[in-house]
């Protein structure tokens, strides 16, 4: 009785500082209001409300649901045609979006937009468990090596077979080196490539500032009596962020994006992701991110042709943390993008687009798309 009245009592100190917060931030929020007044080449943008050809759910071994879009290429082709006339054709690449912490798999957008329009590219997206319309863990706390299993498992429903390409952003790019680290036979056999945009091998045993090193410090003391705050009153908390709009934005800007002034809707999207997110699925997150330590996983993938991409202004996982990888990854390639934060993809698009485009043609998964323009 006592932890838990202790529990709520942090929990509600924790709603009421972040009301009391959106009160110390007058000046911020007339900045944010005459922001969002400018010119925004992205105000109608149909964030969030791109088709799908196939929608299904994927049920992990732990039981979470996970909810799952599928695009088919546009002319239907599923065959390589040019392995008819020297041998059994070969399957086309799936290419695999795994998105990060607190975002859902709209994080991918503008490639997702992209890759859909040239209609050449078979792609599969999913919400991670407890995010987006994914179903949460009933118990327990979220783990990487789960969330390895779940990409696995995701693999094993929409592309059993062929060659797959598989994305990860931040914790999405920790849950491919887990997935590599308990299946390394995969990437050796399946895995035509990786792209790893803004993530980490360590995150927090790199980290010298900003937010993952104070997380570090002070997150394992805590996190028993952080987990049983956010259950017991989790909807508070909630309440409490939905109150602090516009600091929420103002964290999404400063955190999310590198460029001085940001597309203020790609801003708010990103914000809704963030918020979406409760607070209790980002407190039984938080242990598994805090131990994060995968640089020996990398090994499976010094085989497979491999991007790295990271903003030179990501506060959460720094550029070092790609260099580090890159280090791990001799072969690898790295892209280092100006005036970008940790929504690389969404705040330069058109470079990581360039990028991504360039290194499928790279490995073999053509676009035909050329042809037809």
């Amino acid at each position: 009785m006592r932890v838990s009245r202790r529990a709520g009592l942090v929990g509600a100190a924790i709603g009421v500082a972040a009301a009391a917060l959106t009160a110390g931030v007058a000046a911020q929020r007339r900045f944010v209001r005459r922001t969002r007044g400018a010119a925004d080449p992205y105000a109608d943008e149909p964030f969030g409300r791109l088709a799908s050809d196939d929608v299904l759910i994927v049920t992990v071994a732990d039981g979470t649901d996970l909810y799952v879009e599928i695009i088919d290429p546009t002319d239907g082709v599923e065959l390589d045609a040019t392995f008819a006339a020297t041998g059994p054709p070969e399957l086309e690449p799936t290419i695999v979006f795994v998105h990060g912490f607190c975002l859902d798999m709209g994080t991918f957008h503008f490639q997702r937009k992209e890759l859909t329009r040239r209609g050449d590219y078979r792609m599969v997206f999913y919400d991670q468990p407890g995010h987006g319309r994914s179903g949460k863990m009933e118990s327990g706390e979220y783990d990487l090596a789960a969330l390895g299993e779940a990409l696995h498992e995701v693999l094993a429903t929409t592309a059993p077979e062929g060659p797959v390409v598989l994305v990860g952003h931040s914790m999405g790019g920790m849950t491919i080196m887990a997935c590599a680290e308990s299946y390394p036979g995969l990437f050796a056999d399946r895995v035509a490539g990786v792209v790893l945009m803004s993530t980490s091998g360590s995150i927090f045993g790199e980290a010298k500032k900003g937010p993952p090193a104070l997380i570090a410090r002070f997150a394992t003391p805590l996190l028993p009596l952080v987990n049983s705050a956010a259950r017991l009153t989790g909807s508070v908390i909630d309440q409490a962020r939905l109150a602090a709009a516009d600091l929420a934005f103002v964290l999404t800007r400063k955190y999310g994006f590198g460029a001085r002034r940001p597309s203020p809707a790609l801003v708010s999207y990103v914000e809704r992701m963030n918020a979406r997110t409760t607070a209790e699925t980002i407190a039984r997150y938080l242990g598994t991110l805090a131990t994060h330590a995968r640089y020996p996983a990398l090994a499976a993938l010094r085989r497979v042709p491999v991007l790295v991409i990271v903003g030179d202004k990501d506060y959460i996982t720094p550029p070092e943390h790609s260099e580090e990888i890159v280090r791990h990854l001799p072969d690898a390639e790295l892209l280092t993008v100006a005036d970008a934060g940790h929504v690389v993809m969404l705040e330069h698009a058109d470079q990581v687009n360039a990028a991504l485009l360039a290194f499928l043609d790279r490995i073999g998964v053509d676009d035909r798309s050329e042809g037809r323009q």
